[in-house]
């Protein structure tokens, strides 16, 4: 190419000297027509053959055929699954064009995809999935088995609740565009139906007792005429709160906060429900509930102490010390009976009878009477106040009784309706025993968790054994068996009716819980202990646990029933994790449990049993029950000479799952995904197919290759005599040498 180039600026320089530009230009172009061609000459050019073709590619048709496929496309129209069915009924020629190009398959989806018969698609799918997972069916579709994935057309109402539930975000919108393929949408139905429903209740996991607690509640509302509708806070059947809401028009959703005070601690189900208004596409989206569990801030303890005394001191002294007891204590240092001529001269006021024993009772955990005689208090009788403590305990409130020359068969307590609820006969008119004993646990006290002192059974007896003697006791006796209750420590020696005399003894009473100490020298367990070198650790453990036991401490709970999730969808079967402790607080293996789901009504609906394992754990799993609010009642087989284990917790069953509880469509989901993966869009009722757009195929070599010269024509060699030729013989003529 050099060489040409030099041989053409020789040329044009040695024509510098000719007058004419035009003979100038016809010798310079012939002698450049002859050095292209000597290029092309020694170049050799061919032409390469190659036997090619374009691959063929996947195109993909998702169907939804998730429950909100159900719903109407529009008010009064046909569902959205048959919409879907007439469109692809309609376009079945367009895609039968698109199939002679690509790859056409035809894929059914909800919380899982699979591929369905295309005439089937076009005669309609049954929408009966659980779920709609969009981007789930678009993940299963690029990684299909065989060629290159070039489009997708996908055909739903948008209702996502899984990765999509809250639009496109910055990881989701990844995800679609790494696809790399377009995704082309129809979207079946653009307004929501008539519908008034409880989409969510924002509510925290756990409230305090006698505490107020405001959940809110997020209504939407579609279609609905303006005016008021109550929407109401229910308990396992019972409301607890209310509120009006004004529905007004143009707004879709309403705020509403709903207050209300739990009096008793526990699991329970609450339901949030509205109304059910005439002409509504969903009726089972009209209340959600939730489980909140209801515990106590700080255990609020009423002592009354009869007189200061030792035992008085230290058990004030230590529920002062813990920061989980909210303790309200009296001394009683005037009675009634003491009435001075002059009132101003006395400091001491009376005891505030009818405030503790009347209105402000409930508001207490536990009440504990150490070395109390109601007696001496004219307001404190039989008729008024005594049946309320009474009735306060089988309420399920705690009562603890401590004995000493003013307690028990002394203030002669046996004839009062306290006596209905105590764990002990009082004998009535018998006084204080003063004689040195040392308590012995019972068979039971030994597995009790208020007298468990030690890991086992052996080391308990050994731990009360090694424990300060005591040296008063009130002679009382136990109850017989079948009351509800146990006697854990006895005194040894001192007997009453030839039994020994109870000193610790426990007592269900309805729903609350009673404990008598029959003395009032438990100190001894603590200062006698810790002056001897043991120190105070049991006796801070005795009143601890008797205090969480009378108070229901869930963490004293031998047997524990958890179910897998506290709300269940409809139609599931319900699983329950199943643990129990045994009397050494260590795993009971090999013991039978059984569970019952309890209705609103007190209906036992489901029921199933189980054996723990070697790890004190059992699996149950229930059939799946209506929707509602249910108990879980659990027992344990007792063992020989105890009592059964029970617990309970609370579950819900979804009256509407995810699919059935909102009937909203989302139109503009369907067309950002489009916009964003460079698909196109369209909607129903009245739309078509939109342009279905798609990856070009790559055209790939399948066969030989052969190189065909272009250089060897004899023409090319006469082309370049032709054009040496005519520039010599111009040249003679012209004299242009």
């Amino acid at each position: 190419m050099l060489a040409a180039l030099a041989a053409l600026g020789l040329s044009w320089w040695g024509l510098r000297a000719e007058p004419r530009p035009a003979r100038r230009a016809a010798l310079l172009a012939l002698r450049t027509i002859t050095a292209a061609l000597a290029l092309f000459l020694l170049l050799e050019p061919a032409v390469q053959l190659l036997q090619t073709a374009r691959s063929r590619l996947r195109f993909a048709v998702l169907v939804d055929t998730s429950r909100s496929m159900r719903f109407p496309v529009e008010p009064g129209g046909a569902s959205r699954a048959e919409a879907v069915a007439g469109l692809l009924s309609r376009q079945r020629a367009d895609l039968a064009g698109l199939a002679e190009r690509v790859d056409l398959e035809v894929r059914g989806f909800s919380a899982e995809s699979s591929p369905v018969d295309a005439d089937a698609a076009a005669r309609g799918l049954p929408a009966d999935g659980s779920r709609t997972d969009l981007l789930g069916a678009l993940r299963a579709a690029a990684s299909g088995p065989g060629r290159k994935l070039a489009g997708v057309l996908l055909l739903s109402d948008g209702a996502d609740n899984v990765a999509l539930a809250s639009g496109l975000t910055t990881a989701t919108r990844a995800e679609l565009k790494a696809l790399g393929v377009p995704i082309n949408t129809v979207a079946a139905g653009r307004e929501p139906p008539r519908d008034l429903a409880v989409e969510r209740v924002a509510a925290e996991e756990f409230a305090f007792v006698r505490s107020n607690v405001t959940i809110e509640a997020t209504l939407r509302a579609h279609g609905l005429e303006a005016g008021p509708i109550t929407v109401v806070l229910r308990r396992e059947g019972s409301v607890v709160a209310q509120a009006i809401v004004k529905l007004e028009p143009g707004r879709d959703r309403y705020q509403v906060p709903l207050t209300f005070r739990p009096d008793t601690t526990g699991t329970f189900v609450f339901t949030v429900a509205a109304p059910v208004l005439p002409g509504e596409a969903v009726t089972a989206n009209n209340q959600r509930s939730f489980v909140l569990r209801v515990i106590r801030d700080r255990v609020r303890v009423l002592l009354v102490a009869g007189r200061p005394s030792w035992d008085e001191r230290f058990l004030r002294g230590l529920l002062k010390q813990d920061p989980n007891v909210d303790l309200v204590s009296f001394f009683i240092l005037r009675t009634n009976s003491d009435q001075p001529g002059s009132q101003d001269q006395l400091s001491l006021i009376p005891f505030p009878v009818q405030e503790i024993f009347g209105p402000q009772l409930r508001t207490f955990d536990a009440v504990i009477l150490l070395n109390f005689n109601y007696a001496p208090y004219r307001m404190l009788d039989i008729e008024r106040f005594l049946p309320n403590l009474r009735d306060y305990v089988r309420g399920g409130g705690g009562l603890a009784m401590i004995g000493g020359e003013q307690g028990f068969g002394e203030a002669r307590y046996g004839a009062t309706p306290l006596a209905e609820v105590l764990p002990v006969v009082p004998l009535d008119g018998a006084g204080l025993v003063e004689e040195r004993f040392r308590p012995r646990p019972t068979a039971q006290g030994r597995r009790h968790p208020i007298t468990a002192l030690g890991a086992s059974e052996a080391a308990t007896a050994a731990a009360w054994e090694a424990l300060p003697p005591l040296e008063v006791l009130n002679r009382t006796r136990p109850l017989p068996p079948g009351s509800g209750a146990a006697v854990l420590l006895e005194a040894p020696g001192l007997l009453v009716d030839g039994q020994p005399a109870p000193v610790v003894a426990v007592r269900e009473a309805g729903a609350g819980r009673t404990l008598a100490v029959t003395t009032d020298g438990s100190w001894h367990w603590g200062y006698l202990a810790a002056e001897g070198g043991g120190g105070d650790g049991a006796y801070r453990r005795f009143w601890s646990s008797a205090l969480r036991w009378l108070v229901r401490d869930p963490e004293l709970s031998a047997l524990k029933a958890e179910p897998d999730a506290p709300v269940v969808d409809p139609g599931g079967p319900i699983g329950l994790s199943v643990s129990l402790r045994g009397a050494d607080q260590g795993p009971a293996a090999g013991r039978k449990v059984a569970v019952e789901l309890v209705a609103e009504d007190g209906r036992a609906v489901a029921r199933s049993e189980a054996v723990t394992g070697a790890d004190g754990s059992a699996r149950i799993e229930l059939p799946a029950v209506p929707p509602g609010a249910y108990k879980v009642q659990a027992r344990a087989e007792p063992v020989p000479g105890g009592a059964p284990e029970t617990s309970a917790t609370a579950l819900t069953v979804r009256g509407a799952g995810p699919e059935d509880g909102d009937a909203t469509p989302r139109p503009e989901l369907m067309a950002a995904i489009a916009e964003l993966t460079g698909g196109d869009s369209n909607s129903l009722p009245g739309g078509k197919l939109p342009a279905l757009r798609q990856l070009e195929p790559e055209v790939v070599e399948i066969g030989q290759r052969r190189d065909q010269p272009i250089w060897n024509r004899w023409w090319f060699l006469a082309g370049l005599c032709v054009s040496l030729g005519a520039e010599w013989m111009l040249r003679r003529r012209w004299g242009s040498w």
